[in-house]
């Protein structure tokens, strides 16, 4: 299995096993925000998922960076 396969596999499933406990996580959360955008704004959603999506999202975009470390 080459090495972008395995690493997009081992970000799926971290990254869907912080999704669960996330949701797992926010079930008693009160503190509840909107987030606007340039034109609309979303539904009051907990605090805490906004940020816990946004760190989700964040990990599964830098997931496909390559940096190639390589000096020749």
């Amino acid at each position: 299995m080459s090495f972008l396969i395995k690493k997009i596999f081992f970000s799926g499933i971290f990254n869907g096993c912080m999704f669960l406990l996330l949701f797992i996580g926010i079930q008693n959360s009160i503190n509840k925000s909107k987030v606007n955008f340039l034109i609309n704004e979303t539904i009051e959603l907990p605090i805490s998922f906004i940020v816990g999506s946004s760190f989700i999202l964040g990990s599964i975009l830098g997931s496909f960076n390559v940096f190639n470390m390589n000096n020749e």
